[in-house]
């Protein structure tokens, strides 16, 4: 897996020209290309109550190891500064990375701070007990993921995303956003919405609102595997208003499961019938299971499991 920069920041990644000065009072995005951030899909909170607001509601304790995820200009990183052991900044834009770091040099708190420079996604994190993040908008879903599959889990995230992205995560069965997203996060934690924050807060203002949620993973987390959760998610919420039935039934939906279902017989050694009917095998799961006409946009998560699991037990698999 490629790595970020982890080394702490230093000179040789500063950019070699430095902003004009102008006045505290100038926020104008367009006359300060240190907050062009359009590119990493970044917004700079600059509202320090909300920002002192997103750290208390995390609890941070003097022992905790914190990551941060899209720090910016440090905002929310000098408060948890304040109250955490350490921090893991993780930063896209080396821009960033360098006004953080001349926030907080020559101060005891530039002990405590690591910078590592990078694409989160693809980055070794380190062991952490919260996480916070004002998150980059185009890495919302694979943040959320990324983290709820981390070993060993995290105590509590409190995380910032567009607000429509927001809702969707603590989505009820039922609702007009209940999705997929919604299904596949819930399994594996409990969330909340905390907040929601006006556009107005941030530098450059993004087009959309934004909300804060608090994401709690499920200790121990449930014994399913996510590929497999995943997978039957991606066939029943394909069209979430329409049967389950007739979303089986779509183009290539059998010929991925009948293949899956070969792999698996073959590797426990189950004979495959040659006059074997893998669609009569699907329809009989739905049948006796009563989900056949049932609409993913109202099943909830036992409805689902219990679903997954007859699918397991006549040996077909989603991953």
């Amino acid at each position: 897996m490629p790595r970020a920069t982890s080394d702490r920041f230093s000179r040789a990644h500063q950019p070699s020209a430095k902003p004009k000065a102008s006045s505290e009072g100038s926020s104008s995005g367009a006359r300060n290309p240190i907050f062009n951030t359009e590119r990493f899909g970044q917004h700079i909170l600059k509202n320090p109550q909300t920002a002192q607001s997103i750290v208390d509601t995390a609890n941070l304790r003097p022992t905790d190891k914190v990551l941060e995820v899209g720090p910016g200009t440090g905002n929310l990183t000098v408060r948890i500064l304040e109250k955490a052991k350490h921090v893991t900044a993780v930063e896209m834009d080396p821009r960033m990375a360098a006004e953080l770091t001349k926030r907080v040099q020559g101060k005891p708190e530039q002990r405590k701070l690591e910078i590592m420079i990078g694409d989160f996604v693809k980055a070794d994190l380190p062991y952490f007990d919260v996480c916070i993040s004002n998150t980059p908008y185009q890495i919302s879903s694979p943040l959320v993921f990324r983290l709820l599959s981390h070993r060993p889990l995290f105590r509590v995230a409190i995380l910032m995303f567009q607000r429509e992205f927001a809702t969707r995560l603590v989505a009820t069965p039922g609702s007009a956003l209940w999705s997929r997203l919604s299904a596949n996060v819930q399994l594996y934690s409990k969330v909340d919405l905390i907040m929601h924050v006006s556009k107005n807060n941030f530098r450059p203002p993004p087009k959309v609102e934004s909300s804060v949620v608090r994401i709690v993973p499920r200790d121990p987390p449930p014994p399913v595997e996510f590929g497999e959760f995943d997978g039957l998610g991606r066939i029943i919420f394909s069209r979430r208003n329409k049967t389950v039935h007739a979303n089986f039934m779509a183009k290539g939906v059998m010929e991925m499961l009948e293949s899956n279902w070969k792999t698996w017989a073959s590797v426990n050694n189950v004979m495959i019938e040659d006059d074997l009917n893998f669609k009569k095998k699907v329809e009989q799961v739905l049948e006796e299971t009563g989900f056949a006409e049932s609409r993913a946009a109202k099943m909830d998560l036992n409805d689902l499991l219990k679903l997954l699991a007859a699918f397991h037990d006549a040996g077909i698999h989603f991953a």
